[in-house]
């Protein structure tokens, strides 16, 4: 049965693994699919911003209640999966806590373990409280009506279970170390400040039961790592993982300084330039299609800002500080966050199902997912960039799409036409002459 149990393990392994990987390398396909752009400058730069804000957790303590019970979960999380080695040795293999001869050091190391699964519970609950019971506003929104509302509560439930599981396979292992004389296979090792509490219910359970029960909740708590791990792919909390690169890719660049559009530089210096045929064919390709001016579908983006539409946690800081949000607007950064992460999905699963090509479909992400009323309202103030706990940009994507209504569709609203009409005929946004500036001063 050793062997056997062995040989079903490492099938588990192989299958939640493999279908992880399939999903990561999807994910990097569909990033990939827009535009290049440079973010390999000042790497010590960027080491810090990922090191203090996607490791240190440094915007989410801006605000201390979700900062402080964030940090718990994520700290917990990722320290308790450590066991995840001993787990994988011990499936794979047959042996029973096979780092156990590391002695006081094992024990301190399970006993912190246990610690951090209790303050994950506490955590977990009073998320689900702050989600579920108090309903704050932002969780409340009708963004997030539907799959977005339940992930959440999903993942805060996973969370419960493998937690639980951890305690309760520990407590059954605790329960058969203190048998007299018992199984050598359950060796006396850790340490147990929480499982000794639970470790009471299996008194009067036979020792046979009790295995029988270990043995289950080793391979639940094993089995429901790898759905959690492969369910992340199809959930916001994809920035357990991306949060990391997209720190580390995020625009250095001080906020509200916007970039200039390689496609109107080469306009202007065609224009410019005194010898050059504007009737000219293409030299490279003469069916080559012309650059686009801004962007209107998730190609036209570049592939830093697909990243951040996927290392979106749809927290709602972003929208919770926008003051166009805030006024009534239709407008809200994570809406855009999530619109855009959903036609890059749409247009992923359009390649799957036509041999990796995409075949148009009449949809595109501006009209179709974002309306032109939403980015309007946007006043670019940044408030939603400075918000996000992971380096997010919106305001990029807005500033993209609005371009391309200005530029390629000439609709814009009727007060920034007037501005500009101004701009060009008089050198400045206001109406009259520029001869006529200074008449206030003989008022």
């Amino acid at each position: 049965m050793g062997y056997l149990s062995s040989i079903l393990f490492a099938i588990l392994l192989a299958v939640g693994f493999g279908y992880f990987y399939l999903n990561i390398k999807k994910i990097i396909r569909n990033i990939n699919l827009g535009q290049e752009v440079d973010r390999k400058d000042n790497p010590q730069a960027r080491w810090k911003n990922m090191a203090m804000i996607a490791l240190g957790q440094s915007k989410m303590v801006k605000r201390p209640i979700s900062g402080i019970l964030h940090i718990i979960v994520y700290a917990g999380f990722i320290i308790i999966n450590i066991e995840l080695l001993e787990i994988i040795i011990d499936g794979l293999f047959g042996t029973h806590r096979i780092f156990a001869f590391l002695g006081t050091f094992y024990d301190v190391l399970i006993g912190s373990f246990e610690i951090l699964a209790g303050l994950v519970l506490l955590a977990v609950f009073a998320f689900w409280t702050r989600r579920n019971i108090i309903r704050l506003k932002r969780f409340a929104s009708k963004d997030l009506n539907g799959f977005p509302k339940n992930d959440a509560n999903y993942i805060l439930y996973f969370e419960v279970v493998l937690m639980s599981l951890f305690l309760l396979m520990n407590a059954s292992d605790l329960h058969l170390q203190n048998i007299p004389g018992g199984f050598s296979h359950y060796i006396t090792a850790g340490s147990y400040p929480i499982s000794q509490f639970i470790a009471p219910l299996f008194n009067g359970v036979s020792s046979e039961l009790v295995m029988v029960l270990n043995e289950l909740f080793w391979w639940l708590h094993i089995i429901g790592i790898l759905i959690f791990m492969n369910y992340l792919y199809y959930s916001k909390h994809l920035h357990i993982l991306l949060a990391f690169p997209n720190t580390y890719f995020a625009d250095l660049n001080a906020k509200g300084k916007f970039n200039n559009l390689e496609s109107v530089t080469n306009e202007v210096k065609l224009m410019m330039d005194p010898n050059a045929d504007p009737y000219a064919a293409p030299p490279a390709n003469e069916n080559a299609v012309p650059s686009k001016f801004g962007a209107s579908d998730i190609q036209d983006l570049n592939w830093v800002q697909l990243l951040n539409a996927y290392t979106c946690t749809e927290c709602g800081r972003c929208t919770s500080s926008c003051p166009a949000n805030l006024t009534g607007k239709q407008l809200s950064p994570r809406k855009i966050m999530m619109d855009t992460r959903d036609r890059i999905e749409e247009v992923g699963k359009n390649i799957d199902a036509n041999n990796g090509v995409f075949v148009p479909d009449n949809k595109s992400l501006l009209n179709d997912y974002i309306t032109a009323e939403e980015l309007w309202a946007c006043t670019s103030c940044n408030a939603c960039v400075e918000e996000c706990p992971v380096n997010i940009n919106p305001l990029s994507i807005i500033v993209d799409l609005r371009r391309y209504l200005v530029m390629e569709q000439s609709a814009a609203p009727m007060s920034l036409n007037a501005m500009m009409s101004n701009i060009e005929n008089n050198g400045a946004p206001w109406q009259y002459n520029q001869q006529d500036r200074l008449n206030w001063k003989n008022e």
